[in-house]
Parts: C-alpha cells; structure tokens; sequence
C-alpha cells in the first residue's frame, strides 16, 4: 500500500514520511494542488523496481556488442506493440 499526503508535509511532517518510507517499507506519493507530484520511497525499494531494468539493459548492451545485426526504430516498436497485443514477434 501507500500513502498520500500533500507536498507541505515535506516540509512540515518530514519524520512522519521518514518513518513511513523506512520503517513501514510503504512509498508516499506527494500531491501539489491536488494532483500527484512525486514519489519518496527508500533506496532499497528503487533498487528493487529498477535492478531487473538495469540487468536487462545490460543484457541488450552485450548482445549489441556481440553482433553487427541492427534494427530500426519502427522495426522495435513494431515489435513490441506486437509483443503487448499477444502477438509474439521473433
């Protein structure tokens, strides 16, 4: 779960957010105006959305680098739409 809480709690309710994201493990999503702004969430938690990210990036860079084949762009989203509509495209 998470929690919502407008922007000025930054401010004025900081140990309050602190103890939310470090202790409760939960991120806060911040609202300017009513509307989200941004999201305070810890260290460990962004690592662990992003790690897969960076592995799979770091897969492609490898096999980039491992073959001259090159694709164009339209060929990729092509690709990937494809791929989101359960088309498999090999």
């Amino acid at each position: 779960m998470y929690s919502i809480r407008p922007v000025s709690d930054l401010r004025n309710k900081f140990s309050e957010i602190e103890n939310t994201v470090m202790k409760q493990g939960e991120p806060v999503i911040l609202t300017k105006n009513g509307y989200g702004a941004m999201v305070v969430m810890s260290l460990e938690q962004y690592a662990a959305m992003t790690d897969e990210v960076e592995l799979k990036l770091d897969e492609a860079d490898r096999a980039a680098a491992a073959s001259d084949e090159r694709y164009t762009s339209e060929e990729v989203f092509r690709r990937v739409r494809e791929r989101l509509h359960g088309r498999e495209a090999v």
